[in-house]
Formats: structure tokens, C-alpha cells, sequence
């Protein structure tokens, strides 16, 4: 297969994408979709509620990865974070949910003192796995909290335990899927090796404290990551989208994003990573799809392919054909029939199974008895046909 005159060779090796190419594709791109949002519909019909610069800074722009074999994730239910140089959610009118392991209470605290102004006001909501079981048990509350809130971070200690607390509401797409995040300190290392933890009597614990929180700063840089983040969400098949803007920012911004976002959905998540890559896309919603990149060699494993000129090995003739997939119990059709086995009463009162003995064969014995048999026919003929003149 020969490259289309579209997509330039990368001069680095590593991450073969052109850069010149993707922003060209950015500029073509956005520029398509704001004509479009100003041109009438083909019905000849006008949405009067309809506001171009709105539909425009609303439309995403996805980037489209298909790979030469399928990716199965068993995390599938989590989505991956990459940050992304110009965040995805920056409007201040965005609301978070913040899920937390219990107690609830320190992490509250430390919204409210300790996060600055602009994303304290973002986080609508902190609640626990406990509260989050025990007040949205029936499905029109996890519907009134899935509509109440734009994006949703959870604890990475609990968010296995979220898809039977929130069902399918939340689960059935991908649109507000809790997000993970890190909020509890890893332990010191001594060799390799984890600290343990120091033994004694437990005592209670106060909900206002916790010794194993990270520190809010850090907690703040990871939930401003999270929010901002691209999410990966891996299927089963050959093709990801995944989103890396909008169609109202600068192609440069979305070139930006598009280029981190490529190297690292590679590298993390797409395995034997280049390898395995076919082509890159980006579009929109109702768009045509505009190359990125594409891949010389369409196959991952050449033994399989097929030279010019040469037929699959099922369709050689005789002996060349693989032999089919036999199973012991099954016979082949060319193998003799066994012969008939009959039950025979021993001198000991049992029974026991003694194989016919088959007649011999006799050609001339035969022929003579199919000779007799068809004269015998024409004379029963012969007569039927005189009893008929008469």
C-alpha cells in the first residue's frame, strides 16, 4: 500500500507524525466547521434558536485511532487520563462531584480552606462511598446527581466499587464516567520495599483528620489535571476516539494537544505501540475525516499475508491443502466400516458382543444373479402387456 500524497513522512522515528501535517488538518478542519455553521441547510429550513459562535465553541473535535489489531482493556470500565497542554473543561461554570473513601469529612474541610477560589467554586459536591450508597439507592436519585454535575472525580481506592453503587446511569456510556484520582500519600520505600504500617491498638479515628491524605497542594494539582484531562476510553476493537478540543480554539492549540495526546495514547495504552498502529484521524461530529498519519505496512504480522500470484492455503487443491481438524472420535470418510457386532450368550450366562462375520465376495455369482433377476422381469412384462391387447 503507498501512502497517500496527504500525509507526509515524519522525520522522527519515535513519534512519526508530521507536525505540519496535523496543524494543516487542525486549520482545514476548523474551517470547515465554521462554514458549515453558517451555511443554510439543505431543507431550506433555519433553526431560529440556533447561535453560530455557541454551535461552534460546542462542536468537539475527536482524534480517531485504528490499530491492526484489536485492544482488549480489562479496565475498560476506568478511563484513562492524559493531560493535555491546553485543558479540555475550563469554564467556570463547570460542576464537579468529588467521590472520596470515608470519612468524608477531611476532604470537605480541605475544599473549602484549602483549594483556591476558582476550583473550589467549580466542586459542588464531596461525598463518600457510605453517603453515596446510602442516599442514591434508587434510580431517579443517581439520575438527579448524573444531570446535576458536568464531570465526576473519584478516589482511586474505591472507584472499583462505584459501578454497582451508581449502575447504569452512570455506566451505560461514556459521557460522565467517574474519573480516578489519587488523594491518599504512598508509603515510604526502604530497598524497593513499602514501609509497613506501624502496629497497635486501634483507636477510633477522628473524621476530621487524616494521616494518610496526600497534601493539599498535591491534591489540588491532580483534580485541576483530571478535570482538564483527555479520557481514553478503550473498547475491544480496532478503532479509539478520543477528544482533544473544540472547533472555536486556534488550530495551533489543537495541534498542540493533538501531538501530546498521540504519543502517549500510543506509548500507554496501544500495545507493541507503533507496531500496531494503522491510521490517525481527526474530525467532528457530521465531518469527513482528515489524516494525520498512515501506515505503510497494513498487517502486524507478515507470515500471514499472501504474495501476489499465490492462493491461501485452503484453496490448493489435494495435497497440498491442510488437513481439516479431525477429532479422535470422529472417522474418516475414506476408512473401511467396521463390521456389525451381534450379542452372543456365553457358557457363563453373560453376554458378550461377537462381530459378524461378513460373506465373502463373488463377482460372477453376482452378475449371474442380476441376470436372472431382469429376464424374470421382462417375461412379467411380456405377459402384462398381452393381458392388456386382449
Amino acid at each position: 500500500m503507498s501512502k497517500s500524497t496527504a500525509v507526509a513522512k515524519a522525520a522522527d522515528a519515535s513519534v512519526p507524525v508530521d507536525s505540519e501535517q496535523t496543524l494543516k488538518a487542525c486549520k482545514a478542519l476548523v474551517a470547515h466547521i465554521k462554514k458549515a455553521a453558517t451555511t443554510p441547510r439543505s431543507d431550506g429550513k433555519q433553526n431560529l434558536l440556533a447561535d453560530e459562535e455557541s454551535t461552534v465553541s460546542e462542536t468537539p473535535v475527536w482524534l480517531t485511532l485504528t490499530t491492526k489489531k484489536h485492544i482488549h482493556d480489562s479496565h475498560r470500565l476506568q478511563p484513562g487520563k492524559i493531560v493535555l497542554p491546553h485543558p479540555l473543561n475550563s469554564s467556570e461554570e463547570l460542576s464537579v462531584c468529588l467521590i472520596t473513601a470515608d470519612p468524608q469529612r477531611w476532604y470537605k474541610n480541605a475544599v473549602a480552606d484549602g483549594f483556591p477560589e476558582d476550583l473550589r467554586t467549580k466542586i459542588g459536591r464531596v461525598i463518600d462511598i457510605s453517603h453515596l450508597r446510602a442516599k442514591f439507592k434508587t434510580f431517579e436519585a443517581q439520575r438527579k446527581l448524573f444531570s446535576e454535575h458536568d464531570v465526576f472525580l473519584a478516589d482511586d481506592r474505591i472507584i472499583n466499587r462505584l459501578p454497582k453503587a451508581l449502575g447504569k446511569t452512570f455506566y451505560k456510556s461514556t459521557v460522565k464516567r467517574p474519573i480516578p484520582v489519587v488523594l491518599m500519600a504512598q508509603r515510604a520505600k526502604i530497598d524497593g520495599k513499602r514501609v509497613p504500617a506501624p502496629k497497635g491498638k486501634k483507636t477510633k479515628r477522628d473524621p476530621a483528620e487524616n494521616v494518610n491524605a496526600r497534601p493539599i497542594p498535591e491534591i489540588v494539582s491532580e483534580v485541576q489535571k483530571a478535570i482538564g484531562a483527555a479520557l481514553v476510553h478503550l473498547s475491544p476493537s480496532t478503532n479509539t476516539a478520543v477528544k482533544v478540543g473544540y472547533a472555536s480554539w486556534e488550530p495551533e492549540k489543537l495541534a498542540a494537544n493533538i501531538e501530546t495526546l498521540v504519543r502517549e495514547l500510543v506509548e500507554r495504552f496501544v500495545p507493541k505501540k507503533w507496531q500496531n498502529v494503522r491510521n490517525i484521524y481527526i474530525k467532528g461530529p457530521e465531518t469527513a475525516a482528515l489524516p494525520v498519519y498512515q501506515t505503510d505496512e497494513l498487517w502486524l504480522d507478515e507470515s500471514k499475508v499472501v504474495p501476489d500470484g499465490q492462493q491461501p492455503p485452503s484453496a490448493l487443491p489435494g495435497k497440498h491443502r491442510e488437513k481439516p481438524n479431525i477429532g479422535k472420535k470422529r472417522k474418516l470418510l475414506d476408512a473401511e466400516p467396521e463390521p456389525a457386532a451381534e450379542e452372543a450368550v456365553t457358557e457363563e450366562g453373560r453376554k458378550k458382543k461377537v462381530k459378524k462375520a461378513l460373506p465373502e465376495s463373488n463377482d460372477d455369482k453376482l452378475d449371474k444373479e442380476i441376470a436372472e433377476r431382469k429376464a424374470k422381469l421382462r417375461k412379467q412384462k411380456t405377459a402384462a402387456k398381452k393381458k392388456v391387447d386382449i
